[in-house]
C-alpha cells in the first residue's frame, strides 16, 4: 500500500487532457481556445490557420498545457483566463 497522502483534485483541472489534446490535433482551427472559453482567441487562430500560422501555435500551445502541473493550468487558463501561451 501507498503510504502517499492522496491530493484533492484541483476544479477545472479536467479540461488540460482535453485542451492539450485538441490543441496538438485541432489546434490550427483554435477548438482549443473555443473549449476553454476564450472565444476571440479562438476566431484569431482559426483565421491564423489560413495563413498556416495557426497549426504551429497549436502543437505548441498543447504541449504546455500538458506540462503544466494541473495547479498550474488551472491558476493560468480557467482562473487566471490567460487567453495566449
Amino acid at each position: 500500500m501507498s503510504t502517499e497522502p492522496v491530493r484533492p483534485a484541483v476544479p477545472g483541472a479536467e479540461k488540460k487532457l482535453v485542451a492539450g489534446i485538441l490543441a496538438i490535433l485541432l489546434g490550427g482551427f483554435g477548438i482549443h481556445k473555443f473549449y476553454l472559453g476564450y472565444t476571440k482567441e479562438g476566431v484569431i487562430q482559426l483565421l491564423l490557420s489560413f495563413i498556416c500560422i495557426g497549426g504551429i501555435l497549436g502543437i505548441i500551445e498543447g504541449i504546455i498545457y500538458l506540462t503544466k502541473s494541473d495547479e498550474e493550468f488551472v491558476a493560468t487558463y480557467v482562473t487566471g483566463r490567460k487567453g495566449w501561451f
